[in-house]
């Protein structure tokens, strides 16, 4: 990243990365499947019909990084609108939509992973990367996870309270690292730390 990334590499988020990739200043971005509809669109992307899509690498073993990830709808317990919500939901996720978004701004930027049936509507699957999303989803696998048996269920992402907040405090060490605040052994260290602190006072360390 010091080499060859990009500039303030250790503060770049996700919109940071978006607009650096567009541009042309950015040669490899990992990022959603979802980013793929971005940066394919010709009115916002210099680079759109130079982009290709690759599967993380799995190096022979059989398993890739893969996340698996869902910005899912839901209605609070305490709504006053549940039925307006539900209607609002199944509206939001019915073919109907997909093919209104299709009409109004095409198919690549239809939502993707929202239903199976998009991934056998031949004119989606025209799409560059519409076949590439869906290996991806279809690859991660949240029960068996990584190459050596491990004793939990998930990819990334653990469902726990606690998962979100460890997750900004490891990422603003490695952050600091990157930026020349401490080396990488310190950081390495300090997010040890903080994970065996914070998984202590949850209690799931004992």
């Amino acid at each position: 990243m010091k080499a060859d990334g990009p500039p303030g590499a250790s503060s770049n988020g996700f919109n940071e990365n978006l607009a650096l990739f567009n541009s042309g200043k950015c040669g490899m971005w990992i990022d959603a499947t979802v980013a793929a509809s971005f940066v394919t669109n010709p009115k916002d992307s210099k680079v759109a019909d130079k982009v290709g899509f690759a599967l993380a690498p799995d190096n022979g073993l059989g398993k890739r990084g893969n996340w698996l990830w869902a910005w899912s709808l839901a209605i609070p317990a305490g709504s006053q609108k549940v039925d307006a919500a539900q209607k609002f939901i199944g509206w939001a996720t019915s073919k109907h939509y997909t093919e209104l978004v299709a009409g109004k701004e095409g198919w690549a930027n239809v939502p993707p992973g929202t239903r199976t049936s998009l991934y056998a509507n031949p004119e989606y699957q025209k799409v560059p990367f519409a076949k590439m999303t869906l290996d991806s989803i279809n690859s991660a696998d949240p029960t068996h996870p990584t190459v050596k048996p491990v004793p939990y269920v998930g990819v990334q992402f653990v469902a726990i309270p606690e998962f979100q907040g460890l997750g900004t405090t490891v990422g603003q060490i490695f952050s600091a690292a990157l930026a020349g605040e401490k080396t990488l052994d310190q950081a390495l260290t300090e997010a040890q730390d903080a994970a065996t602190r914070e998984m202590t006072k949850a209690g799931y360390i004992k």
